[in-house]
């Protein structure tokens, strides 16, 4: 099976093609340039120097979310043109399980930490057991107070990975009881590598979609939506 896989959730910009259980290419970056300038020369690299031509992949496999607002619509953007150009499907890939994934092998449980600002996370908690990721708990947007107080209530060791690790580091090391460490450099990011894998294992399980039905999983309005609520409510207050 041949894929194109697409990260754009947070501030690293990936794309990948994943052909017969290899990684063919993958372009990685992570300097903070904006994914509408980066990502679609980047696919084209990936594509050129792999040797695939787009028409061969059977399908496009993309991180829904969460992440970014602007990150996950233009990656989903691209994805659905792509998809209907090539009239190819797309495979829904939940933005957390897919970082998880860059620790397969690991022992301890592991939770990927997004900085989605106010003190929030973007976070999940896995383990990898008998070969399978497992999810001990779903994706989720929450403080980083109530993550640490579940990875403490569960009592087992931890690796923490993801953006959010250098956001939080210093809650984590005042608040976390369980034994923790962090994953190093070249694991500690998204990666399309990740994303296409993890939509190899969707694509053989059936989990595909249309271009047309493809939408991003935001988990939580965005700044002008909750200022827009926040702006309705005091309103409906004052009445």
């Amino acid at each position: 099976m041949k894929l194109l896989a697409i990260e754009s959730s947070g501030l690293v910009a990936s794309a990948a093609v994943f052909a017969d259980d290899t990684i063919v290419a993958e372009f990685t970056v992570n300097n903070k340039q904006t994914h509408s300038q980066t990502l679609l020369p980047m696919i084209d690299q990936v594509v050129t120097m792999s040797g695939i031509d787009l028409k061969e992949i059977d399908a496009i496999a993309t991180t829904s979310g969460p992440g970014s607002f602007t990150g996950l619509r233009i990656g989903s953007a691209t994805a659905k043109g792509l998809g209907l150009a090539l009239d190819k499907p797309l495979i829904h890939i939940p933005t957390v399980d897919a970082l998880a994934c860059n620790l397969w092998g690991h022992q301890s449980l592991i939770c990927p930490l997004m900085d989605a600002r106010r003190q929030q996370t973007y976070t999940g908690i896995y383990e990898l057991k008998n070969g399978a990721l497992e999810i001990l708990q779903q994706q989720c947007a929450v403080g980083i107070n109530e993550i640490i107080a579940q990875i403490n209530e569960i009592g087992r060791p931890v690796t923490f990975l993801g953006d959010g690790v250098a956001v939080f580091h210093d809650y984590i090391e005042e608040n976390c009881t369980v034994a923790h460490d962090y994953a190093p450099a070249h694991m500690n990011k998204q990666r399309a590598g990740a994303v296409a894998w993890l939509g190899l294992q969707y694509a053989k399980e059936g989990k595909l979609e249309t271009a047309a039905e493809h939408c991003p999983d935001y988990l939580r309005l965005s700044q002008a939506e909750r200022e827009r609520q926040e702006m309705l409510e005091k309103q409906n207050a004052g009445k």
